[in-house]
Formats: C-alpha cells, structure tokens, sequence
C-alpha cells in the first residue's frame, strides 16, 4: 500500500481536529476567491521526510493546490532556496497549514535525526534501527522517515519477527524454554533472543537464535559478549536462517542508552545492529515556517 493512502485517514482526522467547526479567523479575514502564493522555509538543515502527507493535508481543502519542492524525501533541506512553492486557494493554504507543517516538521525530525545516527557510524558496517517506541497511530510514517534519514526499521508489528524478551523468558521459566517453545511451532520468521547477561548470552548460542540482543550493557560487557559469541561453538554452523551478507551467526544487536555520544563506540566494538528508541520517540522536530507572498 503507497504512503500516501496509509496517511491520508490520518491527515483528515488531524484536519478535523484543528478545524473543527470552521477557521474562525481565515473564513473572517480572507475572502474566499482568494488565491495566494507561499513558500515553505527551514529554519535549520535537516533531511526531508514527509512531502507527501503535506500535500495530502493542503489537497484536501483544495485538489488543485500546486505545489513544487526543491529538494525530495531523503534529500538534505536547503536553506537558501525554499523547501516548498504553493499556489492555490489562500483559505486552504492558512486553514491546512499547522496540520500539514505539524507532520512534517515531525516526520523530518525524526529523519534527520536517523542521519545522525547513520553518519556517526559510517564505515563500521553497523545498521541503525528504530524501534516500536513510536507515536500511537503513526508508526508506518515514523519508520518511513527513520529510513529516509538512512536508518532500517526493526519490527513494525509484533508478527515480523520473534524477539524474545525479559517477561517472555520469565513466563516460559528460562531463555532455552521459551526458544523451545518457539521451535516447536516455528514459522519463517527471524528468532531474536534478549540477553541480559553473558550467561543468556552463552544460552542464546545453545539454542542457535538469529540474533542476541544486548540490552543495556556497558562497553566492555559487550566486547565480552562478542567474545563469547565469536569463539561458540554453534557460531561456526552455517544454518538455514542466515541472513544474507552476515558477517555472523548469530548476529549481535545492542540496544539501551545509545546516544549520539557514544554510538560510535559501540559499533567500533564490531557489533551487527545498534536499535535507537530515540529516532522516533525522542527526535526534536525540524523548525519549519509559511510565507504568504502575495495575495489575489
């Protein structure tokens, strides 16, 4: 399904929301055979994530809205040109404004943010994930600017993969029965495993998972983790399941206290994946602003 038909009941919901019974203001102000000009503005550099909802935002008050950008979803954010050109009804450009640069602000937030964390690693052949700490409603637009900030999407839901987690290896009693439980009904879904501590670490080999992830452990615990990893018996096995391009089975996720501080270092380490809640819920949102320019 395109983007656009997954963000368009969103977009209306939000137009419904801000609108209401009407823009007191505009419908008082601005007659409504008015046409009008603006430009959308930066206000920093970042990267564009989020044009199309925009323009769903503005065409539903006018379908003949015109709108032109200067640079593509993914692409770096001018700041001497403007991002956006609009010409069309000059009702629909100030009543749909606040919800369509709301999106996009936030969308390109969370881009621009992904491209840090991407840049910060670059060369060391480590992936940045998101994760599912996203805005209830809007997880498929958050991971869609999280990838065009450069980053990869984790899980979207909780039927992409199996991750085995503290409260499931708590239910099932241990790390290994709950992998066990898993294999007995296993479908074609990677099996990632969370460890805590170097002997789940040494467990999750044992039960020949896809990935262990690290949670919350220092640097030096990793760097033994992946010791522990590297030199396991059951690593040396080349099985069914090995993702293609792997440079390890299973593979190493980290995650828990990733900053842009210290994100560097741990992939240094020679870790697989670094998963990043902060791309989607922490992200500042990319200061953008609308120009009237003239008035018909």
């Amino acid at each position: 399904m395109r983007l656009e038909a997954i963000a368009l009941p969103m977009v209306r919901l939000a137009l419904t929301e801000d609108i209401g019974g009407g823009d007191a203001t505009t419908d008082a102000v601005v007659d409504p055979t008015a046409r009008a000009r603006a430009h959308i503005e930066a206000r920093r550099e970042g990267i564009l994530a989020g044009s199309g909802v925009a323009v769903l935002a503005f065409r539903e008050l006018d379908p003949e809205m015109k709108i032109a950008w200067s640079c593509p979803d993914g692409g770096t954010i001018p700041l001497d040109t403007p991002l956006a050109t609009l010409e069309g009804s000059a009702r629909a450009i100030l009543t749909a404004e606040r919800v369509a640069l709301n999106f996009l602000q936030h969308l390109s937030g969370i881009a621009t943010m992904a491209a840090a964390f991407v840049k910060a690693v670059e060369g060391t052949g480590v992936h940045i994930l998101d994760t599912r700490k996203t805005t209830p409603g809007l997880r498929v637009l958050e991971k869609y600017a999280v990838q065009k900030g450069g980053g990869e999407n984790h899980r979207i839901g909780l039927g992409d993969m199996y991750l085995v987690k503290d409260n499931h290896i708590k239910a099932a009693g241990s790390l290994t029965a709950a992998v066990e439980c898993i294999q007995a009904r296993r479908q074609e879904l990677p099996l990632v495993v969370e460890a805590a501590s170097f002997e789940q670490v040494k467990e999750a080999c044992e039960a020949t998972v896809d990935r262990i992830l690290l949670d919350n452990m220092s640097l030096e615990q990793i760097a033994t983790a992946i010791q522990i990893v590297d030199n396991h018996p059951k690593s040396a096995v080349e099985p069914r399941s090995r993702r293609k391009g792997a440079r390890r089975w299973p593979e190493i996720e980290v995650s828990g206290g990733v900053t842009l501080d210290n994100v560097k270092e741990i992939a240094e380490l020679g870790v697989d994946y670094i998963s990043v809640g902060a791309l989607t819920h922490s992200a500042p949102v990319l200061d953008l602003s609308l120009e009237i320019l003239t008035l018909d």
